[in-house]
């Protein structure tokens, strides 16, 4: 069997997304090692964050990614500050399966973050204006979804279960790193490649 990534994610956009986003990365990153993506756990942020709730979906995960592989929860910081709530689900999540390995990452603010640092490389994409520039800060943005909606045609509005893997597809990983929770991200998953690669090579 492979080795297999299992995600933990909030939301059904995030469901349709991250897949596509993690072998794109892989991709980038290329490493000697067969890795699978596995069905995504879903489960809201409010539960993941709940005492006994990210430890929940971390048992289900361990499960679902068999004799071996990583476990990658990716949820929106939202308000909170990631530096805070980062290491306090990562503990959580570890203490449930210190077995297996666990990164934690959280997107600073929402997810839409990312497409904000990277947006002239979506010109033209998926309904998006042909000049939307990249936002100079885009972890600032509160509702990054409200900010790409000015970019849309309108009366038109920006869905994550329409639009999110859309996107996906198309931003530029490497300009995407402008947003520091997206370098987390992109390190993180290095980590998981190089883990991969030991793991075959045992």
């Amino acid at each position: 069997m492979p080795y297999r990534i299992v995600p933990i994610l909030e939301g059904q956009g995030d469901v349709a997304a991250v897949p596509v986003l993690l072998r794109r990365l892989i991709g980038e990153l290329n490493p000697p090692a067969v890795i699978d993506i596995g069905r995504p756990i879903q489960r809201p942020r409010g539960t993941l964050v709940r005492q006994g709730g990210i430890e929940a979906a971390v048992e289900l995960a361990a499960i679902a990614m068999g004799q071996s592989g990583a476990i990658l929860v990716l949820i929106d910081s939202d308000d909170d500050c990631p530096r805070d709530l980062a290491p306090a689900l990562s503990a959580r999540a570890r203490s449930a399966r210190s077995d297996r390995r666990i990164s934690v990452v959280l997107a600073h603010r929402e997810y839409e973050a990312w497409f904000l640092a990277s947006a002239s490389s979506l010109r033209g994409v998926h309904r998006l204006s042909a000049d939307i520039p990249d936002h100079a800060n885009p972890e600032s943005v509160r509702n990054c979804k409200d900010e790409l909606k000015k970019w849309l045609p309108p009366a038109s509005t920006y869905s994550p279960t329409a639009d999110q893997a859309a996107l996906t597809a198309k931003f530029d990983l490497s300009l995407a790193r402008r947003a520091p929770s997206f370098d987390k991200f992109w390190r993180e998953v290095e980590g998981i490649c190089r883990h991969a690669l030991a793991v075959e090579q045992d």
